[in-house]
């Protein structure tokens, strides 16, 4: 159970990582998600999310707020279900839409995944009262 509390904790500190990009260096945040936009990347990116979201279900009863983290991890799972149902198209629109709003408003989204990733870690890992 600690390799996968680890595991997952790593995954959220990504994603607090991807953030803190996209705040200091939104042109490269950007960059980085056009690269996800080909037909084999969104199926990866569809992967990841599944599995992260199972990892998530699964660490929960473990964590300081078991329903929370299961709660999370059945909403990236289905969003990892839908993802190839969106396509390649669609998900170019959404990117080129987000993309049109400017530098500030990009920087002020990738403060969510920050905050979200540093309170998956706390979740994980802090001690369970019992």
């Amino acid at each position: 159970m600690a390799v996968l509390k680890l595991i997952a904790s790593l995954i959220s500190l990504a994603i607090a990582g991807l953030g803190i990009l996209g705040i200091a260096e939104p042109a490269a945040l950007l960059e980085f998600g056009r690269s996800l936009l080909a037909p084999p990347a969104l199926y990866a990116v569809a992967a990841v999310r599944i599995l992260f979201g199972a990892l998530l279900i699964f660490v929960a009863g473990q964590s300081q707020t078991p329903r929370t983290l299961r709660v999370i991890g059945v909403f990236i799972v289905v969003a990892g279900l839908l993802t190839p149902l969106f396509g390649p198209e669609r998900s170019a629109e959404g990117f080129s839409w987000l993309s049109s709003q400017g530098l500030n408003f990009i920087r002020t989204v990738a403060a969510l995944p920050v905050v979200f990733g540093i309170f998956l870690v706390y979740a994980i890992n802090a001690r369970l009262r019992r």
